[in-house]
């Protein structure tokens, strides 16, 4: 889905300087207890699924839309994981716009469907183990975050 309607009209007032976004992230675990990755069109890069909250939107609201809107699946939230931000959440994209992320993570359970990639935000999907996340171009967050989330996983299913 390209940008929002929200986030073009700031756009159009500020132009590519630095925008805070409040934003969400939905770690899906599968019953082997691996994490669904997402490569990212914009940015070609590996993360988690999610994205900005649209205003007036609840948090766990905007990850089952992110999740169905980028990946065609249905999922229960089963828990806020924590909320991060710092430099390793600051981008900047191919256009130029410049955006510093704070992201509330949340565990999530795929309720109906198959994760399938959109073809535009998301290119490809797939299953990854904890010790498969080197192997991947990940984006500077994900290091910061991923073992928490895991460790999450872990002490849910144990």
């Amino acid at each position: 889905m390209p940008m929002s309607p929200y986030l073009a009209g700031v756009r159009a007032k500020l132009g590519p300087d630095l925008l805070m976004m409040p934003s969400v992230c939905g770690c899906v675990f599968d019953d082997e207890g691996r994490l669904l990755v997402a490569r990212h069109g914009d940015v070609g890069l590996w993360a988690a699924p999610g994205g900005a909250l649209d205003p007036d939107e609840r948090p766990e609201e905007a990850v089952r839309r992110e999740l169905r809107e980028e990946l065609g699946i249905e999922v229960r939230v089963r828990g806020l994981i924590g909320v991060h931000s710092g430099p390793e959440f600051r981008v900047r994209y191919p256009n130029g716009h410049e955006c510093l992320y704070m992201i509330a993570v949340y565990g999530c359970a795929i309720e109906s469907g198959t994760p399938t990639p959109d073809g535009d935000e998301i290119r490809e999907a797939r299953w990854v183990r904890e010790d498969e996340l080197d192997e991947l171009a990940m984006t500077p967050w994900s290091p910061r975050v991923l073992p928490g989330v895991f460790a999450w996983w872990r002490a849910q299913v144990s």
